[in-house]
This record gives C-alpha cells, sequence and structure tokens, in this order.
C-alpha cells in the first residue's frame, strides 16, 4: 500500500483526521483519538486492533506490538508498501471502529457516527 492510498482510506472514515504529532508521525484520529499512525516517511504502519487480531498478528510475526501502546492492543508494521491495499482499508475501518465506540454519544452524533 502506498502512504497516498492509506491517507485516502484513513481519511475517508466518518469524522477521521490527520494531524502531525511526536516531529513528524502521520497520525489518524477520530474525535480526537489516534486509531492509526506511520512515521514522517509513512514507511511503517501503528493501528488499534482486535484482541484476536493483535494474538494473530504477532504470533505469526506478521506485525509485533506496536512500542508503548501495545497494552492497548496496538500493532506495527514495519513496511507500509508490503501490506495488501485491500487488507489495510480493513484494518483501518475496524482500529476506527474500536476508538469511535469509545467516543461519547454526543460526540459521536457530531462527527456523523451511527449510535
Amino acid at each position: 500500500m502506498t502512504p497516498a492510498a492509506l491517507e485516502k482510506a484513513a481519511l475517508a472514515l466518518a469524522g477521521a483526521e490527520l494531524g502531525i504529532k511526536w516531529g513528524e508521525d502521520r497520525v489518524y484520529s477520530v474525535g480526537g483519538k489516534m486509531f492509526a499512525a506511520t512515521d514522517g516517511a509513512a514507511t511503517n504502519l501503528s493501528m488499534k486492533v482486535t484482541d484476536i487480531a493483535f494474538e494473530a498478528l504477532t504470533e505469526t510475526g506478521r506485525a509485533k506490538p506496536a512500542l508503548y501502546a501495545a497494552r492497548f492492543k496496538w500493532v506495527m508494521f514495519d513496511d507500509l508498501s508490503a501490506l495488501e491495499p485491500d487488507e489495510v482499508k480493513d484494518w483501518l475501518k475496524t482500529a476506527h471502529g474500536l476508538v469511535a465506540e469509545k467516543l461519547p454519544k454526543k460526540q459521536r452524533a457530531a462527527l456523523g457516527l451511527a449510535g
């Protein structure tokens, strides 16, 4: 997946925003809460995943626990360009949903999110 395709897919999700943090990291958020991030060059990708996906991705070696965020079930892929775009889009939707569902009901409604 290319960095441009990642950005397009992430920002297509309801209420998603892009910000720059920690110098040059590209951070995708919903309601001010992060759901995915890349380094400044967008060579790697970190994101929130389900408990089952965390176990499957880390145990198979496809991803590693994300530094500082593994306890929150975040994984990191070292090479964004080696990932299949459709798979990444699905992961982004899941990551976005996991974070969005924790937002207050009023905030979700203001962002155009269901429920």
